[in-house]
């Protein structure tokens, strides 16, 4: 797992770190523990080069206390109907200069954002264990009350060592939800990719979140697989995640960037990128196979092909199988204008050209690049890469 934080350690003012998940934009980033205990994950650019450890409890909570000075002067600023007019503001910056400027900017973010949520960082605050992050939740309920989801992200490997009481506690104290990376439920693509954990292990740790009373959020990685375990990885997964009937089913397709493990094996030929249509073929088995289970699927990642391939099971199920028959029915021409206008933000699913405004400009587009069936692959990758 990693060193834990060294007793005695300096508090260096407040951190954040590098990701959170896309739900959790508007969250307070509280920064648990430093980087990745696993960090070994093949596809992940992330963490790369640094060393796992533990944040003191201590040091987590003046944060929060950091945090909390700064909600007061925001609320000071704040006239009788809750609005910030611009001297207010001014003036309560220039109040704050003396305040801890990291805490400052990410108050001032979170106040932006109604305050509603905050999001225990690294990759894995669960590592942190039970009776530090008991300590950690009651402070951030003790100071905002009015918070309504404390989330963090979870690994299954984790998760699934845990004691069932020590679940039920942080519930308890007040954790809405963990996010998994589950990205397949294939154990031959788990251990392509060095994921370090089993297909048993993803449905177990799954299963003991649920039973605490937490929400549950899966990720799923479409491509993952590759050409060569694509049908294998989309009906795996299925399988997972009807086993574990998690409350989020999130997709996000897989990019894969210069200096990750999986670039050496794509440009080795060991591994073959899947096509956008073999991609959208693999989402269109998984949600198929999906039965039995009340998920709400959600595709809220700019990498996805269908940002619109969204709903609950098993009501909506038809209507987002729809929607990518919908792509996998165009000609080449058309499925490239919409690969590409999708990619470029034009598009968020096929109906998207039906707008005559969006759907020249992404001509224009494909015309000045020369873009056409035979070469949109190698774009769409390109600008994939840029949003890892």
């Amino acid at each position: 797992m990693g060193a834990p934080g060294q007793p005695g350690e300096e508090y260096r003012g407040f951190e954040q770190g590098p990701i959170r998940p896309p739900s959790e934009a508007h969250s307070l980033l509280l920064r648990v523990t430093r980087n990745c205990p696993w960090n070994r994950c093949a596809f992940c650019p992330v963490y790369k080069g640094t060393r796992f450890s533990l944040r003191p409890v201590a040091h987590v909570k003046r944060d929060l206390d950091a945090v909390r000075d700064v909600v007061e002067l925001i609320r000071g600023a704040a006239g009788e109907d809750g609005a910030l007019a611009d001297a207010r503001v001014a003036e309560a910056l220039a109040r704050g200069a003396a305040c801890d400027q990291q805490a400052l900017a990410a108050a001032w973010h979170w106040a932006a954002g109604g305050m509603r949520s905050v999001f225990l960082q690294d990759a894995n605050s669960l590592a942190a264990g039970a009776e530090r992050l008991v300590e950690i939740l009651s402070h951030v309920r003790a100071l905002f009350p009015w918070v309504e989801r404390v989330t963090s992200y979870a690994r299954s490997q984790t998760l699934a060592k845990m004691a069932d009481g020590d679940l039920r506690a942080l519930a308890v104290a007040g954790l809405n939800r963990i996010h998994v990376g589950l990205e397949s439920g294939a154990d031959e693509v788990l251990r392509l990719v060095k994921k370090g954990v089993t297909r048993e292990m993803h449905i177990a740790a799954g299963l003991k979140v649920k039973s605490a009373g937490i929400e549950l959020s899966e990720y799923v990685m479409p491509g993952l697989g590759g050409r060569r375990l694509s049908e294998a990885h989309a009906l795996a997964t299925a399988d997972a995640l009807n086993r574990i009937d998690p409350d989020f089913i999130r997709l996000r397709t897989l990019a894969v960037p210069a200096g990750v493990e999986l670039a050496e094996e794509v440009r080795s030929g060991r591994f073959q990128v899947c096509s956008d249509v073999l991609v959208a073929r693999e989402i269109l088995l998984l949600i198929q196979s999906l039965e039995g289970i009340h998920s709400v699927v959600k595709s809220d990642h700019i990498l996805n092909l269908f940002e619109d391939v969204e709903g609950r099971l098993p009501e909506d199920q038809e209507r987002m199988l729809a929607t990518i028959r919908a792509f996998l029915d165009m000609d080449p021409r058309r499925q490239v204008l919409y690969q590409v206008g999708r990619r470029l933000g034009y598009f968020t699913g096929p109906s998207g050209l039906d707008d005559p405004a969006a759907l020249a400009r992404v001509e224009r587009v494909c015309e000045q690049l020369g873009v056409g069936p035979e070469n949109v692959e190698e774009m769409t990758r390109e600008l994939m890469t840029r949003f890892v």
